[in-house]
């Protein structure tokens, strides 16, 4: 789904449907974008949360503020690495629900 022609291939689905169709398809897109928006971010803050507990866990240490640094700092590069892709992918589904308004009646 990555790369230019995701826009003109959710085009030429959309093209094919009826109205209460084509506003579910475009529903359902949009919920799957959500998901793969936030999953890198989530499971990055995830997995370094599970190492920082275990570590609180192996030393004693229980302070609820150690973890939250370091998934802050997870999340910060994550998104720095994949915000490109993710941000494309999302004006992708823009332009493909822009194009898609003249046939809503």
């Amino acid at each position: 789904m990555v790369g230019n022609s995701y826009c003109g291939d959710w085009w030429k689905a959309m093209s094919s449907l009826a109205t209460t169709d084509l506003v579910l398809h475009a529903v359902r897109e949009g919920l799957m974008l959500v998901l793969l928006v936030s999953a890198p971010a989530l499971l990055a803050s995830l997995i370094v949360g599970f190492v920082v507990s275990v570590i609180q866990a192996a030393t004693q240490i229980q302070d609820p503020t150690i973890a939250f640094v370091p998934k802050l700092i997870a999340v910060v590069l994550v998104l720095l690495a994949s915000g490109p892709l993710l941000g494309a992918q999302a004006v992708r589904f823009a332009q493909a629900l822009f194009l898609a308004i003249p046939m809503v009646r």
